[in-house]
């Protein structure tokens, strides 16, 4: 008997801010990105099973006080990810790869936006909307940092009702302290954290 398409969950990953503002040379940068962001790509060459692929993107244009000469790298940040610029494009690691993406939003234009779900694509539709028109049920949650919007966009997949899942093996974070306390939200929200699939 065929499977009854209905019945399968759809799996989607979601790849969170891989910019190279967020990378080695960056205006903000992580230590590893540029390896999640070779990593990534090199999941996404293969075959990696996964029923829809979007992307996330910081794309500020005018974020407010999110952006600081003086930031205290909490709530305020050096401006990065400025809409238009090469640094808030796609990393180029991802340039192979990108006829395996499906969908991708782009968040922050005139505010702090650090989930993934505070994003739009070119046609305004969310990401819950990209998730739900596809009939996704299960998210895997990648890219930079695991400690704020990998972790901001996982709380969120899992307040919206998806099953999700963080890949800390395709992730990078800003620092252990805040990495720590990440792992302890999640855990508490219902969220695995995996090292791979």
């Amino acid at each position: 008997m065929a499977e009854n398409p209905d019945q399968h969950s759809r799996t989607a990953l979601l790849v969170v801010d891989v910019q190279p503002t967020f990378c080695e040379g960056g205006a903000l940068p992580v230590e590893g990105g540029n390896d999640v962001a070779a990593n990534v790509a090199n999941l996404l060459a293969g075959e990696h099973g996964y029923d829809l692929v979007v992307t996330t993107q910081d794309w500020h244009i005018d974020p407010g006080d999110h952006f600081s000469d003086e930031p205290d790298f909490v709530d305020t940040w050096p401006p990065h990810g400025v809409a238009g610029t090469a640094e808030a494009e796609l990393h180029p690691a991802l340039d192979r790869v990108t006829d395996r993406i499906d969908a991708g939003v782009r968040k922050g234009m005139h505010a702090a936006a650090y989930s993934g779900f505070e994003g739009v694509d070119d046609d305004g539709r969310t990401l819950n909307d990209v998730l739900s028109t596809a009939g996704v049920h299960e998210v895997d949650v990648v890219g930079i940092a695991f400690d704020h919007c990998v972790r901001a966009t996982a709380m969120d997949a899992a307040a919206n009702g998806y099953a999700t899942t963080v890949i800390d093996g395709l992730s990078a974070s800003v620092a252990p302290e805040t990495e720590a306390a990440a792992r302890t939200q999640l855990a508490d929200a219902g969220i695995e954290v995996i090292t791979s699939r």
